[in-house]
């Protein structure tokens, strides 16, 4: 049976592009029958390294069936994972945020999780002299992938290590990076065709802090100005997405790449609050500055407070 491959829901461009090299080494390296399938629509940074590496779309499932053979990246949380996962046959996990814990497998299996920024870093360390063997597609997605999740080096999850395979990936592709994730961010900003509730679910995770369910979802752009002007009609959808997501409350921040800054929508009383005790900020008004803020997995989730 093949081995399916595939990173978390609402998928942006490590969990489009980790898929993607991880069942190219297995099918090419490993003689494994493998695929990469997606859990939703990429994002539109994602579907920019598609085109621009000429890669074909990864099918969409909805969920997998008992005993199905599967690889899982970018994630260990099985709230971001098809809802019958415990049912599949777990090999591996390959993954770089924290253990959240609830997954369960058919027998001991591969499992790594390193304090890395991108799953694409980890990936081309466990290839070892293998990823030399990548075809010029797949150091593209890596490349992306990592520049991606750092953005462009920018952000505190960012390593020494990270650069380095970053800077090595570009050099044999003849990229530069500056230019390269100048054209990523210029897609991931071109959010014009989302309505509010894509815009909200893009890229978006599920936290549970205090016994308050929230959707921590996370736009990084290059022009937060497109996103902001939607300010009012982005937070009258915030209560729509929560409820029918079963969530208690949405948690919208605006990530301005070149300010290096997140600014933070502020719909109510709950939302003031979780900025106050979460990031010591003051609130007037219904936005808030939170200078410094780029990452949702080292300096978002792991401040929350309510």
């Amino acid at each position: 049976m093949t081995t399916l491959v595939f990173g978390h829901k609402s998928p942006d461009t490590d969990s489009t592009g980790a898929p993607i090299l991880w069942a190219w080494y297995l099918n090419e390296v490993k003689g494994v029958d493998a695929e990469a399938v997606l859990l939703g629509e990429p994002n539109t940074e994602a579907a920019f390294m598609l085109d621009k590496w000429n890669l074909p779309k990864p099918r969409i499932i909805d969920d997998v069936e008992a005993g199905q053979p599967c690889v899982i990246v970018d994630t260990n949380n099985p709230a971001e994972l098809p809802a019958r996962i415990n049912e599949a046959d777990v090999q591996a996990i390959i993954d770089h945020h924290k253990l959240v814990g609830g997954l369960e497998t058919k027998g001991p299996i591969d499992i790594t999780v390193r304090p890395l920024a991108c799953t694409a870093t980890i990936m081309m360390d466990l290839m070892g002299d293998d990823a030399a063997k990548m075809p010029d597609a797949m150091k593209g997605a890596a490349l992306t992938c990592i520049l991606s999740d750092t953005l462009e080096f920018r952000s505190p999850t960012t390593t020494d290590h990270d650069r380095d395979v970053a800077q090595k990936l570009a050099a044999d592709l003849k990229i530069d990076i500056t230019d390269y994730a100048a054209e990523m961010f210029a897609a991931k900003s071109d959010v014009s065709a989302f309505s509010d509730a894509e815009l909200i679910r893009m890229d978006s995770k599920e936290y549970e802090v205090g016994g308050t369910k929230f959707r921590v979802s996370v736009l990084e752009t290059t022009a937060p100005g497109t996103v902001l002007d939607r300010k009012d009609s982005l937070m009258s959808s915030m209560q729509a997405v929560a409820a029918e997501d079963g969530v208690d409350q949405v948690l919208l921040f605006v990530v301005d790449i070149l300010k290096e800054e997140a600014t933070l929508l502020v719909p109510n009383d709950l939302v003031r609050t979780v900025a106050q005790k979460s990031f010591g900020a003051t609130v007037e008004g219904d936005t808030v500055v939170l200078p410094g803020v780029m990452s949702r997995k080292k300096q978002i989730i792991p401040n929350l407070a309510v």
